[in-house]
């Protein structure tokens, strides 16, 4: 079967429109997505999870399948690249990517620093938007930057595309307009901060769960701003490997002794399963707690651990409790459930109501206002007058 890429595009464009995912404030958005198309910048091999290990889905073998993976459902990255049986590059979802460039208020005559370009698509749009010769891509992986700077000057766009680490140092000698990064950061790098003009502003991915759009302050010495959106995003390959997720992760944390604690929670856990609100909450309490849920015939069940020697285990008994079963230095579950009563006495805030402020010296999540509001440090918790706890 001919591969009708027109159709699948206009497919994803129609859902999106349905759902009403274009931005109002940037109508731009869909012309630059429709004359710059995802196809143009995704290799000839994608990936997709089986349930077992991710296969390959070759355009050539598998023309529609390759196509599915684009354009399948705007919420979706398509996985470019697969080392040690991992992803380690995507095309992040379209409805991500228009969100993100949303947020970056991004207008004609900007200077923009893209981090972690990929294959090139997000710098493409910024180039279309901002002009030709503003938008300076960086990416750690030589062959993806090789494979980005082809697609891009087939594209017809005058885009510089640099191999670099961008955690520590910043392209050029003049500050940007706008920087946005796609991969996941769990601290920004002061070198964003410093590369961006006072009154500028940074997209980027927090904690891989969230987008967060932050703005340079007057003396470009610090920077804040809401939480714009969810969505999973790689982690940043410069930095240390997160903890392994899922059932996998927390065996290999707990091992096989016993529990050194048991108690009962009068607590139903089926909000783990589907409620991004209090999922969101507890990663800003417990940024470390790897979380992995299942459901029986007595419930929802949870398994959960920090990726170096703290676990707990909830087991659901039926009645609308759970037994909490811990072990290792810190009672991980205890403080996942102290997280979970803070929330609902906050009136169980959206992931919105969240901003974060990054100093030259510490950096915070606060909840609705950046001052006077509460406060949890990116590791670990803020006292009220700001000091580390």
């Amino acid at each position: 079967m001919d591969l009708d890429l027109v159709k699948w595009r206009a497919g994803l464009d129609e859902a999106m429109e349905a759902r009403g995912a274009w931005p109002e404030r940037a109508p731009w958005l869909r012309e630059a997505v429709s004359a710059l198309p995802r196809d143009w910048f995704a290799p000839e091999r994608l990936w997709r999870w089986d349930g077992d290990a991710y296969v390959a889905v070759e355009r050539w073998a598998d023309p529609q399948g390759w196509a599915g993976e684009l354009y399948g459902d705007q919420s979706a990255a398509a996985i470019t690249q697969v080392s040690g049986g991992l992803p380690s590059s995507s095309l992040s979802a379209q409805g991500v990517v228009v969100d993100m460039l949303d947020s970056l208020l991004l207008e004609p005559g900007h200077r923009v620093w893209d981090i972690g370009g990929g294959q090139g698509w997000n710098a493409a749009l910024a180039a279309r938007r901002a002009g030709p010769g503003l938008v300076v891509s960086t990416e750690i992986d030589p062959g993806l930057a090789e494979f980005a700077r082809a697609r891009l000057a087939a594209a017809g766009l005058d885009v510089e595309v640099l191999v670099a680490d961008a955690t520590g140092t910043a392209p050029g000698g003049e500050r940007f307009d706008r920087v946005i990064a796609t991969y996941a950061v769990e601290r920004v790098p002061p070198a964003w901060v410093e590369a961006t003009r006072p009154g500028g502003r940074i997209v980027y991915p927090w904690g891989r769960l969230g987008h967060v759009a932050l703005t340079v302050a007057e003396d470009g010495r610090s920077a804040t701003g809401w939480v714009q959106g969810l969505g999973q995003f790689m982690a940043d390959r410069a930095g240390a490997a997160p903890p392994v997720a899922g059932f996998t992760g927390y065996a290999a944390v707990r091992g096989g002794g016993p529990a050194e604690t048991d108690r009962v929670v009068e607590r139903d856990l089926g909000a783990l399963e589907g409620n991004w609100d209090l999922t969101f909450a507890l990663r800003v309490a417990v940024p470390d707690a790897v979380i992995t849920t299942g459901r029986d015939e007595d419930g929802v069940n949870a398994w959960v651990h920090d990726g170096v020697g703290s676990w707990a285990a909830f087991g659901a008994v039926g009645d609308g409790t759970t037994v909490l079963h811990q072990g290792g230095e810190r009672r991980i579950g205890d403080e996942l459930m102290i997280a979970w009563a803070v929330w609902d006495g906050l009136g169980r805030p959206e992931p919105c109501e969240y901003g974060i402020t990054v100093g030259p010296d510490r950096q915070f999540v606060w909840l609705r206002d950046p001052v006077g509001g509460p406060r949890w440090a990116v590791h670990g918790a803020v006292a009220a007058d700001g000091s580390a706890r």
